[in-house]
């Protein structure tokens, strides 16, 4: 088996596309999904430098934006990730463009049952 185990009981969503809006609070990109039970998740691990990468055209951003991410390529995609391995708690993930590496913790076994080969990303306003 790659990665971690699951940590929660919860059951993982089977949508194709999944939507969270991060923020910044005390310095990190954090995230809120009440139906996930997650409140200020933080990025941590080099995560926070490749949200950085793909928020940078938009404005205040830190206050909150759009992120949809899918286990499969989706119109629009900005960057993809690749999965890398996994340790006791989560998994690390590469991007290549530019080369950076980061670590998601086990929340996302809160949107998959396991880690998926590739995640693609793309992020917009909020207001868009």
């Amino acid at each position: 088996s790659q990665g971690a185990l699951p940590l929660f009981s919860s059951l993982p969503r089977q949508n194709s596309l999944m939507v969270i809006a991060p923020y910044r609070h005390h310095g990190t990109w954090v995230f809120d999904d009440a139906s996930a039970g997650l409140v200020k998740e933080p990025f941590v691990g080099g995560v926070p430098e490749m949200i950085d990468l793909l928020v940078a055209d938009i404005p205040h951003a830190e206050k909150g934006f759009r992120l949809i991410f899918s286990a499969q390529a989706f119109p629009g995609f900005q960057k993809r990730l690749d999965w890398l391995r996994g340790d006791s708690l989560g998994n690390f993930y590469a991007l290549d463009d530019p080369p950076l590496e980061g670590w998601i913790c086990p929340a996302l076994f809160k949107y998959y049952a396991e880690p998926p080969k590739h995640l693609y990303v793309r992020a917009e306003a909020l207001d868009e």
